[in-house]
């Protein structure tokens, strides 16, 4: 709804004294100017004197206010698909910048016939030297003649190479972007250079006291055993050596076909943005068709959700400094979530993620800070030795994974996951109406202020075509978390809570319970008192 404003001066005091002037306009201004500026403000006390009609009502005599009309050719999603399998898709967005990027239906999970860790190489090598970019450092120069910034990352299921510059060098970037997706140089000095840069970031990963990028690795690793989505996003240290250029371009050849690929554009013509895709990435051929490369067929495999525990006794470092943190073990529960596509019960899942919320003890804010979440009412601020209890959804195409994390001194590990597995059996007991809206007005407001950013509408667009083969526009989805009933979560936990558990903890865990113990709290879903169990 918009809002009109109206400029009225806005005096506060009924007449301004000389003494008044001096303070406003600085104390050292001669006489004449205090007496002009006292002049001014006595003009401005005449024109408030008129009779005006209180905030409460309307100015009278005021023209119609004429609102912007919401159009929806403005704001589709244009999808053009190559006779040679490549879809290119475009957004209208106003201003001097644009983001484009490639998506490439690969990932970690498509690894089984390689050794693990191809893609973390392949996400290290990016923005090196390429077939028409053979200079050090040579990608980056040409980038930033256009004003750009780029970046490269692969998950678990999706590789994304994107930049944002200028819009009106559109075709340049495209340049750029086919050279890294499609003909990468990879020579021995750049291959070195990343294995040296895994083996740093392993160290680092470490000696940090923060542990979630290495459980929420783990966790995928137990959750599904040796399988698709759990095989090691970070590449495992005996595999650093085994990455050569052989294997790396084997895969890219295998997996940066065609059919897999997704050029997206947010804030550019769509017909120029075709053009250029057609140039460069099909005109221009692949840096491996001049290889003799292995043709191995792609793993497509359904991931098989298991279950299960991996627990690492370590000493994980203190927070540097005179912090006075304590030195912390760290547990990770989940059970199998609902996949992205092929049900109804995905918008669902993520309305009980915002709901069980969480975060950090130390955490200040509102409710938009999960302050109000179950996380925070139910456990943390219940339980002043538990330092950390965080709930995460990760979705996948066709699986997905819901847990929580939570961080507590190793002699309440025993207690912690107490409290943990008895907030995951109760997740649908006593949904109250007003937690429930408010975990969906959350969710709604962090959709939309998340496709705020232009790069982040260019993922969302570029991941649902992958996945889907068209975007959602956000106003459906705002419909559907709007819809989300009670029942709807009921049905989820059900969902959820027939999976079998996965456990993982690092630190000093010597007090950490069975998983079969865990698995029994979960079956039994327990009421009332939780230290009664165990």
């Amino acid at each position: 709804m918009a809002t009109t404003y109206y400029k009225t001066p806005v005096i506060m005091t009924s007449r301004l004294s000389s003494v008044s002037c001096l303070k406003y306009f600085g104390k050292k201004k001669s006489f004449n100017e205090v007496n002009t500026s006292c002049k001014f403000s006595s003009k401005i006390e005449n024109i408030c004197s008129f009779n005006q009609p209180p905030l409460t009502e309307t100015l009278p005599n005021l023209p119609n206010v004429i609102y912007s009309e919401h159009k929806l050719h403005d704001v589709k999603t244009n999808i053009t698909q190559l006779p040679c399998g490549i879809r290119v898709a475009s957004e209208v967005a106003y201003g001097e910048f644009c983001t484009v990027g490639v998506a490439v239906n690969s990932g970690c999970r498509y690894e089984a016939k390689y050794p693990s860790g191809v893609n973390h190489f392949l996400e290290k090598l990016a923005f090196n030297t390429t077939s028409n970019f053979p200079g050090n450092n040579e990608i980056f120069d040409e980038i930033e003649k256009y004003n750009g910034l780029c970046d490269a990352q692969c998950s678990r299921d999706v590789v994304l190479y994107a930049a944002s510059a200028n819009r009106k060098y559109v075709d340049n970037i495209i340049k750029v972007l086919a050279d890294v997706a499609l003909r990468p140089r990879i020579t021995e000095d750049e291959v070195m250079a990343a294995r040296k840069a895994i083996l740093f970031e392993h160290d680092t990963l470490l000696i940090r006291p923060e542990q979630d990028q290495l459980l929420e690795n783990l966790v995928h690793m137990a959750a599904f055993q040796q399988n698709t989505l759990g095989l090691s996003k970070l590449c495992p240290t005996e595999n650093v050596s085994k990455i050569n250029r052989q294997v790396l371009l084997t895969y890219l050849k295998n997996h940066y076909v065609p059919e897999r690929i997704v050029v997206g554009g947010v804030g550019v013509d769509h017909q120029e943005l075709v053009d250029s895709v057609q140039k460069y990435f099909v005109d221009e051929k692949p840096i491996w068709n001049n290889e003799k490369l292995d043709t191995i067929s792609i793993d497509n495999s359904i991931p098989q959700y298991t279950g299960g525990i991996i627990k690492e006794d370590c000493d994980i470092p203190p927070f540097p400094g005179p912090s006075g943190l304590a030195v912390l073990s760290h547990v990770m529960i989940g059970l199998e979530s609902i996949p992205l596509v092929g049900t109804n019960d995905f918008v669902p899942s993520c309305v009980l993620n915002l709901m069980m919320g969480g975060g950090g003890s130390f955490s200040a804010g509102g409710p938009g800070k999960g302050m109000y979440t179950r996380l925070y009412r139910n456990v943390l601020n219940r339980y002043g030795w538990l330092y950390s209890a965080t709930a995460y959804n990760h979705a996948y195409t066709d699986s997905g994974l819901f847990c929580i994390h939570a961080s507590a001194e190793p002699q309440y590990v025993r207690d912690m996951v107490k409290v943990i597995v008895f907030e995951i059996a109760n997740m649908a007991s006593n949904i109250q109406r007003e937690e429930l809206a408010r975990a969906k007005k959350q969710l709604q407001s962090l959709l939309l202020m998340n496709l705020e950013a232009r790069p982040i509408v260019f993922e969302d667009m570029v991941r649902q075509i992958l996945s889907c083969g068209y975007r959602k526009r956000p106003e459906e989805l705002l419909q559907e978390i709007e819809n989300v009933t009670e029942d709807d979560i009921v049905r989820i936990v059900k969902k959820i809570l027939d999976t079998p558990l996965t456990v993982v903890a690092r630190g000093n865990i010597s007090k950490l319970p069975l998983i079969e113990e865990m698995q029994e709290l979960i079956n039994t879903k327990p009421k009332g008192k939780i230290f009664s169990r165990f």
